[in-house]
């Protein structure tokens, strides 16, 4: 039995469109467009702001020391200095459960809360923000637990809690019903609402007019709702994308030939290797003490461990189980390659920034890959290929988008592509996912990316040009969570200049400090 339950990409895109009515005859009549937002905030709109962004950041609290909490103090040190937050996903571990919100998410960013300096009074589907907070889903934001799991985390509770069960997971009696939490935390849930309820809420919050119609009107300390798991906003004359990469990730299908069983049957052989190893780990946990500081160390390894293998063997899985049939969110990348033609084309704006959860490039030990990366990587370059047959004569060389943050890799990486043979060459890739969750090593096979060209051999389409993650062996391990601020610059093509800052917890204390900044 699987661990945890990752619904189907046809069964999110529906529950999440029932859940925001989408296309609903009340939203169609008045023109509404449920994919974008205007940024209400009463600050003048000018070519120059800041913004942070976080990612992979849910977890509780490890051993003795609290990493996103951490880095949330970091953060607030910069709260006044910056127009808004971008989250890349995976806002609550480890099944993003509505029992975990306020351990895992509302006490570490009171401070972003209306009425944070009482916490525990706010209810994860009441959250109101004092600084806009534009959050796209992680995988984990969909995930489930099967019954019989959620039975026996009751059960064992008193157990854990009295021997110090050394599996510190933050797993209650349930998921995330298919992403339904997510959806009631951040979205607009219409679901809600119906007749003249419905009709007072559309005239009073989807206000604000754009090009393509009536929309939500965010207003941080009144109503700080998100109208769709995909969105998008401006500031400064930058589109902002927001995307959910949870239903375009499927792997490409194996093919139905001899190598394609070939293929599969390697994949399966694997599969049982690794769920050998993972239980061998489990194994060697269960005989380990965490009351002693040395063994509680490697426990914290022995779990990242397990977790990666688990990574592993879930993209394995997703694999065997593909066929022609899974479902691809076309519809949400066909609005995307509108949107970014539209933004070229309009004269107001000089940039464009997509975020999502899943990297296409990466050189994190356990993603870069992964089937799921390749996938989104194929999917996303026919985006940005249509786009650019579109616009190549107002291009002038520049690529599509000028900045692309993602998450899911638990660690900070900048990475430019080189020649890919397609429209995502010589673009800036930005992986903030090291914000509080069990942080990953780079790959040994060092810093490029390369492709088969077939019988061309192969070519580099990528390199890793900063890597921020778990480095170092037993007393000399360091584990380096992360943040970034993005200061905006004026001008066309506009200047990014980012600034990562660390919390590192390192021989059981913490160090903060900045990396030096570079700009794009």
């Amino acid at each position: 039995m699987q661990f945890v339950i990752d619904p189907l990409i046809a069964t999110k895109i529906l529950k999440m469109g029932q859940r925001v009515r989408w296309r609903d005859p009340a939203i169609l009549e008045r023109g509404i467009d449920q994919t974008c937002l205007v940024l209400d905030d009463g600050q003048e709109d000018t070519p120059e702001f800041s913004f942070l962004v976080i990612g992979d950041s849910g977890s509780g609290y490890h051993r003795n020391h609290n990493p996103q909490r951490q880095v949330a103090k970091g953060m607030e040190r910069h709260r006044e200095d910056c127009r808004f937050v971008l989250h890349t996903g995976d806002v609550v571990y480890l099944v993003g459960s509505d029992e975990y919100y306020y351990k895992n998410f509302i006490d570490p960013y009171q401070k972003f809360l209306v009425g944070g300096e009482q916490s525990e009074r706010i209810c994860y589907d009441k959250m109101v923000f004092n600084r806009p907070f534009f959050p796209v889903p992680g995988n984990h934001d969909y995930y489930d637990l099967p019954l019989i799991y959620g039975l026996l985390a009751q059960l064992i509770g008193p157990l854990r809690y009295l021997f110090r069960y050394q599996f510190e997971l933050d797993i209650g009696w349930h998921g995330s019903y298919q992403g339904d939490v997510y959806t009631r935390a951040f979205l607009d849930y219409l679901k809600a609402l119906s007749g003249e309820a419905l009709n007072r809420h559309l005239n009073f919050h989807y206000t604000a007019k754009t090009s393509t119609g009536a929309c939500l009107r965010y207003q941080p300390g009144v109503f700080t709702r998100l109208p769709n798991r995909y969105y998008t906003f401006q500031s400064g004359g930058i589109d902002f994308f927001a995307l959910d990469s949870n239903t375009f990730s499927a792997p490409l299908p194996l093919p139905d030939t001899a190598q394609g069983n070939v293929l599969r049957r390697q994949l399966e052989q694997q599969r049982s290797q690794l769920e050998k190893e993972r239980q061998q780990l489990v194994e060697t946990v269960l005989r380990l003490n965490p009351a002693d500081l040395q063994e509680a160390d490697q426990l914290d390894d022995l779990h990242a461990k397990i977790e990666q293998l688990g990574e592993v063997i879930k993209d394995i899985d997703q694999q065997l189980v593909v066929d022609a049939s899974t479902v691809t969110d076309w519809g949400q990348l066909d609005w995307l390659q509108e949107r970014l033609i539209a933004s070229w084309r309009n004269p107001e704006r000089r940039g464009r920034v997509l975020f999502f959860h899943h990297p296409p490039y990466v050189t994190e030990v356990t993603k870069w890959s992964q089937a799921q990366t390749l996938a989104i990587r194929d999917r996303l370059r026919q985006v940005l290929d249509a786009v650019a047959q579109e616009v190549s004569d107002q291009t002038q060389g520049r690529p599509i988008v000028d900045l692309v943050f993602n998450g899911h890799a638990h660690c900070m990486e900048h990475l430019q592509t080189l020649d890919t043979g397609h429209a995502d060459a010589y673009t800036n890739w930005i992986i903030c996912g090291g914000s509080g969750y069990s942080l990953r090593r780079q790959r040994t096979e060092g810093p490029e990316l390369t492709e088969a060209l077939g019988f061309a051999g192969a070519r580099t389409v990528a390199k890793s040009c900063l890597f921020v993650g778990r480095s170092g062996q037993g007393s000399h391990k360091r584990r380096p969570y992360s943040f970034l601020r993005v200061d905006v610059k004026a001008g066309c093509p506009p200047k990014f200049v980012v600034r990562p800052y660390v919390s590192e917890w390192y021989q059981r204390e913490w160090q903060e400090y900045a990396i030096e900044p570079f700009t794009l």
